[in-house]
Parts: C-alpha cells; sequence; structure tokens
C-alpha cells in the first residue's frame, strides 16, 4: 500500500511491523484496519503524531522537530502533520477524533491551555479553536502525562489494574491518577502536579516560584546538573567517561548508557534520583492506596537501576500492608505510550458523544 507523504517538510517515517510489545503494536500491510481511526499526538520537543485504531494500534507515524520560539509557525506544524495524517491514503477518511497531549496544564472548561511547560508560549493562542477549524474533527485536549498513563492503562503495563499511579521522568516530571479505571483530573483539571511535591524544603528555585521542587533534582536537565557537579568537585570521578563528554553536550542518554555500562558516577546519581522519586511516591501511596506504581519517560531507559532505588526507598516511608500489595513497574509503551492514549481518550470522547 503506498503512503502518502505530505509536501510539509514533516519527516514521515512509517514504522516496520513490530512482535514484541514495548512501543505499542503496529499493523502490517495485510492487517485489517477496524472501521474507526483516531490521531494521537504527543507534543514536546517534537511534535510525534499516529493513526491509532480502536485496539490502540498504531497504523501510520510521523515526527517533526518543534518550533520552539514562535507560537503562529509552531501551531501551523501542529495543523501540518494532523493535516497530513487525516488525508492520507491509509486513514481513507476515517479519522473520527483527535487527541493531543500536551506538557501544561490544560483548562478543560475553555479549553484553553493554561500553563505549557518546556514549549512555546501558547496561552494567549486559541490554540484549541484553530485546530477545531482546520481540521473540521472532533478534538480533545490532554495533559500529556493523563494521556500517557491511559495509553499504558488501556494496553499496556498497567492493563488490568484499576487505581495506577503513573509518573513520567523526562524535561519534567509529569504524574497521572487512574482511579476506579478513569483518570482522575482533579476539581479543575490540573491533578498530577507531581513534579512541584517538595522534597527539599530549602533546596534551589523551581521556575514554579517555589523551592525544592521534585524537578529541580530529578528530571533530565537537573540529573545532567548533578552529574557536572560531581564531575567538577570530585576529582575521584575524573576517569568517568563522562568526563569526555564535559567538552560537548552532556545528555541523559550518555548518563544512562554510562550507567548501564556500570559507570559509578552515573549509577550512583540514578540512584540517588530514585531515593528521591521513592520518597515522593511513598507519600501518594500512604494516601491512595493505589494498586501500581507505573514509571515511564525517557529516564526510565535507566530500567532496574532507578526503578529498584525507588522502591527500595518508597519501602522505607510507605506503610508495610500498603508498600506490600503494591507492584511496581516501567511502562510497556515507551515514547508510544503519549499517542496511543491521547487516540483512546479521544476514543472515549467520541463513544460518550454518541451514546
Amino acid at each position: 500500500m503506498r503512503r502518502d507523504r505530505p509536501k510539509t517538510g514533516i519527516r514521515w517515517s512509517p514504522r516496520p511491523h513490530r512482535e514484541k510489545e514495548g512501543s505499542g503494536d503496529l499493523l502490517t500491510e495485510g492487517s485489517e484496519l477496524g472501521s474507526l481511526l483516531f490521531i494521537g499526538v504527543d507534543i514536546g520537543r517534537t511534535i510525534r503524531a499516529a493513526l491509532v485504531d480502536e485496539a490502540g494500534r498504531i497504523w501510520l507515524q510521523s515526527r517533526v522537530l518543534a518550533e520552539r520560539r514562535d507560537p503562529r509557525a509552531f501551531l501551523g506544524q501542529v495543523i501540518a502533520v494532523l493535516r497530513a495524517l487525516r488525508d492520507s491514503e491509509a486513514a481513507r477518511g476515517r479519522v473520527a477524533a483527535i487527541g493531543i497531549g500536551w506538557p501544561g496544564l490544560i483548562d478543560r472548561q475553555t479549553p484553553r491551555i493554561a500553563l505549557a511547560s518546556h514549549l512555546v508560549d501558547l496561552t494567549a493562542c486559541d490554540v484549541y479553536g484553530e485546530i477545531r477549524e482546520a481540521l473540521d474533527v472532533p478534538l480533545v485536549f490532554e495533559n500529556e502525562a493523563n494521556a500517557a498513563a491511559y495509553g499504558e492503562w488501556a494496553c499496556g503495563a498497567a492493563h488490568g489494574f484499576r487505581d495506577v499511579f503513573y509518573v513520567t521522568i523526562g524535561t519534567g516530571i509529569g504524574a497521572a491518577l487512574i482511579l476506579d479505571g478513569r483518570v482522575h483530573r482533579g476539581a479543575h483539571g490540573f491533578a498530577g502536579e507531581f513534579g512541584h511535591v517538595k522534597v527539599e524544603p530549602r533546596g534551589i528555585e523551581c521556575g514554579c516560584g517555589g523551592r525544592g521542587c521534585l524537578e529541580t533534582i530529578a528530571s533530565g536537565p537537573n540529573i545532567v546538573r548533578r552529574v557536572r557537579e560531581r564531575l567538577f568537585s570530585d576529582p575521584a570521578f575524573s576517569l568517568s567517561p563522562l568526563a569526555a563528554q564535559m567538552e560537548g553536550t552532556l545528555t541523559v542518554p550518555h548518563i544512562v548508557q554510562a550507567a548501564l555500562e556500570g559507570d559509578e558516577l552515573a549509577r550512583a546519581v540514578l540512584r540517588e534520583t530514585g531515593r528521591y522519586f521513592g520518597l515522593a511516591i511513598a507519600n501518594v501511596l500512604n494516601l491512595l492506596d493505589v494498586e501500581m506504581v507505573c514509571l515511564g519517560g525517557p529516564v526510565m531507559l535507566a530500567g532496574e537501576i532507578l526503578l529498584d532505588a525507588v522502591r527500595k526507598e518508597a519501602r522505607k516511608h510507605t506503610l508495610r500492608v500498603i508498600f506490600e500489595r503494591c507492584r511496581f513497574t516501567i511502562g510497556a509503551l515507551g515514547q508510544d505510550a503519549g499517542i496511543i492514549g491521547a487516540a483512546l481518550l479521544a476514543r472515549e470522547a467520541v463513544a460518550a458523544m454518541t451514546g
């Protein structure tokens, strides 16, 4: 089957068949496509979007590096990606709705982006209205952590659990609650700002105006900052492979890879990061008694190095009867969790509208 290539500068990337779990099922040429399709979008440093069927399987995917300075140019990118997917031969006019996961706070009553984290400032734009008018397809806005959590709950690591606390660790830190099988958004839609839980009251100032937020210690950029500080302050780490990166750009993937290869500095910083997460998560467990804690995002590529530290610290601070009944796991859908979740939330919205 031919797949259309939009003339928009977008890197079009339909992916090969994936036989194992880990990043969302992808339909093959001979697979049967359901009667309805949905577009799921994950907004971050890249705009990632896909055609997703009713079972949460990815059919066609696209990505483009996001414009980070000009709100109008960024919005144009989003619309171009969505239009290309909607009009593709694979879609065949069957796109029933679009779901978009945003890294920020969504005012669901308006709906508007009330606060955009790590993104071009869109608060002055009627983003929802412009996308809705351009695409003429039902549209759902969601916080990116809520979308990823829903993806993992619907067809990933959290499938079959009723009460789940999901945490995503990347440029920022987000979280979501699935309670009794539904996304819990709070009274105003802003629940889940886990990155602003205080873990160091006298810590450094956060972008939110507070001090000692979890995000100031354990987000991707602050993991990099702490590694740099150790390299500068402790001669014992001068032989670390990470020291060679100091002349260039040190990134979270460098640190994760070094940790997986046994570098003690990288492992020490990730274990310390896990302890902060474990302390913060323990408070959630004691309050809500969820069945599962699911961790996702690029930092979780560190796997058991980080998960084990989280689990051990949470055990220290959680009531035993609660901890022993809670499962800790890493998300199964990888970077596709937000795309799949956003699409399936759009599916849920269509189902609610049609009865």
